[in-house]
């Protein structure tokens, strides 16, 4: 359900959105959960961004950008510091509006595995939603490792079975070969009529992507890959917020904790267990 101003938003008025637009809207009308806004600008920003993340991700997989374990994890380092662990620390002397950018302009220079790629989208996205000169300003210490990400990128999880174009969903594999541990599963953006976009697996249906991770499990396996219940959202409404907003205090800005796990394509669920084992400790 979509309620802007406390209102709920009408479905007649569509007429001025276009197809992905319209596929994003319904979604979210049908939504058992409420999706609320405090004005139309913040719901629009809110479509606007979806569809960005659509297209990021058509983009990606029509790139030449390959899927890769940390290990062999590599960057344009004109733009980018590899790290030892397979990371990509932002130059100091590069806009990060520009580095996200290369990474589609020079795809072939780039190798990481799907839970950077989802990252990569997801900030892609942004940048083409609020422009360059907020992007930069709002995340001016870019570093792409998993599910690391910038705190005002709003990475949350949300237990659902009712997925909108734009999410992040997570194809388990539980009983994958040891010897091919990156399919222990697959992160994919939610495209809409039951397609996806995993990185290193291309566009495909849920049933192409189940079937794919059941190639990859152990001898003699029984257990099926499956989709969780869960997805990986962007926080909209508070990057649509902070987008008009003075951003001085970015310069205290608290930067979040990066944990160097070294398992590829884990879910965003999993990457929170490392997380919050790190932070009792």
């Amino acid at each position: 359900m979509i309620q802007i101003m406390g209102t709920p938003f009408q479905m007649t008025n569509l007429g001025n959105f276009g197809n992905v637009e319209r596929m994003i809207i319904q979604r979210m009308h049908e939504d058992p959960a409420l999706h609320p806004y405090r004005s139309m600008d913040e719901f629009l920003f809110e479509v606007h961004t979806r569809k960005n993340i659509i297209d990021s991700s058509i983009g990606m997989n029509d790139s030449e950008m390959e899927f890769t374990v940390f290990e062999y994890a590599r960057c344009n380092p004109q733009y980018w510091h590899l790290t030892d662990t397979g990371g990509f620390w932002l130059r100091g002397d590069v806009q990060p509006s520009n580095a996200i950018r290369d990474i589609y302009e020079n795809s072939s220079l780039y190798a990481f595995d799907c839970s950077t790629a989802c990252v990569i989208i997801f900030y892609h996205a942004v940048l083409n939603s609020i422009g360059d000169h907020n992007f930069n300003l709002i995340f001016p210490n870019l570093y792409l490792y998993s599910w690391h990400a910038d705190s005002d990128l709003g990475l949350h999880n949300v237990y659902t079975q009712h997925y909108i174009p734009g999410d992040v969903v997570y194809f388990n594999n539980p009983d994958f070969h040891p010897e091919i541990y990156w399919l222990r599963g697959e992160n994919a953006v939610v495209l809409g009529d039951d397609t996806y976009f995993g990185h290193g697996f291309g566009i495909m249906n849920a049933q192409q992507m189940i079937e794919t991770l059941n190639e990859n499990r152990r001898p003699q396996s029984t257990q099926s890959a499956y989709l969780l219940d869960s997805i990986t959202r962007l926080n909209f409404n508070h990057l649509a917020s902070i987008t008009m907003l003075q951003r001085g205090y970015l310069t205290y800005k608290k930067q979040q904790m990066i944990i160097h796990h070294n398992q590829t394509s884990i879910s965003f669920i999993h990457y929170l267990f490392y997380l919050n084992q790190s932070l009792t400790l």
